[in-house]
């Protein structure tokens, strides 16, 4: 019998019928797992908010009826979005009996993106974008500016709170232009971990899609009262604009390379210049999403690149055809390209809710024949400079296998991945890379204290002599015959150039830690610039720390205090007994600490301050160690000028 009874309450836990479905509806969905519908509910998340409404406005601009699209940040937290497209519709559709604006708003799939000819290209998450945002939002009200009319609906976490009604005047102090959509959303914060729109975050979201549709107006305009500030975008010449401006400061081999080609219902677009560097900067788009990881378009432009160089060389015999022919890597040394692709919005097959990679197969050949083709008239056309581009690629084969020789002359046989540590490595005990940490310590001094005061078990200490070499401004082969530096790649174990595998990092936790002085902050800015010009995935995965070492010990009988600010170091002062006989020590070095002080204040996971490294915008940190680690002097020297009343010298 009991028995029984057991089997009985086994087959009621796994019923599965209709009762256990659950439907959610509207946009329940949205607000139950927002996070599937626009990557995340962190700052990322609120910015990808934003970024929909404004490229609902932009998506106006690429059907060409909008001239002109504004961003407010305003003084309640809220954002608005305003165009001079032709309005969202506002008559009432039959089948819903409800008006066109309400059903785009409230309604997830909802829009002119599937396959009507309202937008052929847009930008949005797939027509959701409007709908999610107004689920998102603790309140939203949607202006629409048809037929001499203001037509006006307001809602509240994605629930209408007024019909669709006729307004005598905006809900925004603005000189609205006739026609076209306003939208203001404040987001909610019983979704989001912070609902305050970061300035910056959004200049270069605007700045990114100015240089994409070009003729296109975009303003942005913080009325917060902390930070009032304005700018302005406007590029008559497109992506040819945004090469120039990521190859600014560097000097360009070319004139930038213009290629476009609509085959069928795609567009493609693509502007190439080579500058005199050794770094790659490519950046790719669909419509006018930022594909960061790539995807088939970016694998058909440098499939494409590789060959049409290839055969210009053994054309003009610069390659002979018994010679090895240049690799991509050579073909991409010095590159500057942008990638640009429109097509319906309803084939776009995107790899990730967060549209990172593209993945329609049918793209990749198609992007590789109209680039092979514009490359090989663009050769044809311009011989000297199709020269100038053959002997920059051929130096860099030139060096590869220079670096290749050094590498098996200098590392052996494998040195590089680490089978033979440096001498100078003090290795930790522990053999997972999860939670194994290396610091590269500043000079011997502090790295000898580093040493002692360490916990062996997990953390390892490479001391650093004197400055490294600056790798902004050097080849492979020279890398790699640096001692110092040479000694750190064989500590991570994971490789440089052609042979990097990330997974094979041996410190998942790479701690920068040097003097709070002036030569330590230079050394600091060199190893940074070695990470982000060479292993960038190290910085990408969250690998890269600075350690922060106190400036001052404070102390007052026994009892003793460390700052890590002058602010921290006031508050200690009034706080701590015996103020009398208080004395201040300046930490200037590392090696002044002695290794307990070191271990308390900097290394002990319980109490020290480590700084993560990440690449927020990448077009603005390349242009930033160009600027300061680069062969240009005037750059750099205006950047010192107009900086230099906010250096806080510690003299």
């Amino acid at each position: 019998m009991a028995s029984q009874q057991t089997k009985s309450k086994q087959s009621q836990s796994s019923e599965y019928t209709s009762k256990q479905i659950q439907v959610l509806e509207g946009l329940e969905p949205v607000r139950k797992r927002p996070a599937m519908y626009i990557g995340s509910t962190d700052s990322v998340g609120l910015h990808e908010s934003l970024r929909e409404i404004i490229d609902n406005a932009v998506d106006e601009a690429l059907a060409g009826f909008a001239k002109n699209v504004w961003v407010f940040l305003n003084e309640d937290g809220s954002a608005t979005v305003v165009d001079d497209g032709r309005g969202i519709p506002i008559d009432v559709m039959p089948q819903f009996k409800k008006n066109a604006l309400e059903i785009v708003m409230t309604k997830l799939h909802a829009g002119g993106k599937f396959g009507g000819s309202a937008y052929k290209i847009s930008g949005g998450l797939h027509g959701v974008g409007s709908s999610v945002v107004n689920a998102l939002s603790q309140w939203m009200w949607v202006e629409v500016r048809r037929n001499g009319k203001i037509y006006k609906q307001e809602y509240e976490r994605g629930v209408p709170k007024t019909d669709v009604k006729i307004v005598s005047a905006s809900g925004i102090d603005f000189k609205q232009p006739e026609t076209g959509t306003t939208v203001t959303f404040f987001p909610d914060d019983k979704i989001f971990s912070t609902v305050k729109f970061d300035f910056d975050t959004v200049k270069k979201a605007v700045r990114e899609r100015a240089y994409l549709v070009p003729k296109l107006f975009l303003h942005l305009i913080d009325n917060r009262v902390e930070s009032r500030k304005e700018v302005n975008y406007y590029f008559e010449s497109g992506i040819t604009a945004l090469v120039e401006k990521l190859n600014e400061n560097k000097n360009g081999v070319h004139k930038p390379i213009f290629i476009q080609k609509l085959e069928g219902d795609v567009e493609v677009e693509v502007a190439i210049q080579y500058n005199d560097g050794y770094s790659e900067n490519v950046e790719s788009f669909v419509n006018v999403i930022s594909t960061v990881n790539g995807g088939t378009h970016l694998t058909g432009f440098k499939m494409a690149l590789t060959r049409a160089i290839n055969d210009y060389g053994k054309k003009i015999g610069s390659f002979k055809d018994n010679e090895d022919s240049v690799v991509g890597d050579d073909t991409r040394e010095g590159l500057t390209a942008v990638v640009f692709i429109k097509m319906p919005q309803d084939r776009i097959q995107f790899e990730g809710q967060t549209k990172g990679k593209l993945g329609n197969s049918e793209i990749q050949p198609l992007v590789a024949q109209i680039v092979k083709e514009g490359m090989n008239m663009y050769f044809e056309e311009n011989p000297s400079e199709g020269r100038r581009i053959l002997e920059k690629v051929y130096l860099a084969a030139k060096a590869r296998l220079a670096a290749k020789a050094a590498k098996e002359a200098i590392l052996r046989k494998g040195a590089l991945e680490g089978s033979s540590l440096p001498g100078k490595l003090a290795d930790c005990q522990e053999k997972d890379p999860s939670v194994s940490e290396l610091y590269l310590v500043e000079g011997d001094s502090a790295g000898g204290s580093a040493k002692q005061g360490r916990d062996r078990k997990f953390q390892a200490i490479l001391p650093l002599k004197g400055k490294i070499l600056n790798t902004e401004r050097a080849r492979l082969d020279k890398i790699i015959d640096h001692e110092e530096v040479k000694n750190l790649i064989i500590a991570l174990g994971m490789g440089i150039g052609e042979t990097i595998n990330l997974e094979k990092l041996r410190y998942h936790r790479v701690i920068i830690m040097t003097d709070a002085d002036v030569d330590g902050e230079h050394i600091e800015t060199l190893i940074l610039t070695f990470f982000f010009r060479h292993l960038p995935d190290v910085i990408k995965q969250g690998y890269l720390y600075i350690a922060q070492p106190p400036l001052y010990k404070i102390q007052a009988g026994k009892e003793i205090k460390y700052a890590y600010s002058d602010e921290e170091k006031d508050v200690s002062i009034k706080t701590i007994q015996g103020r009398s006989s208080i004395s201040i020590q300046r930490y200037k070095g590392l090696g002044e600490m002695n290794p307990q002080q070191l271990w308390e204040t900097t290394m002990n996971p319980k109490n020290r301050i480590l700084k993560q490294i990440r690449i927020e915008d990448a077009e603005e940190a390349d242009a930033t160690f160009t600027m300061l680690m680069g062969d240009e002097v005037p750059p750099r020297k205006h950047f010192i000028q107009s900086n230099a009343k906010q250096a806080n010298l510690d003299i």
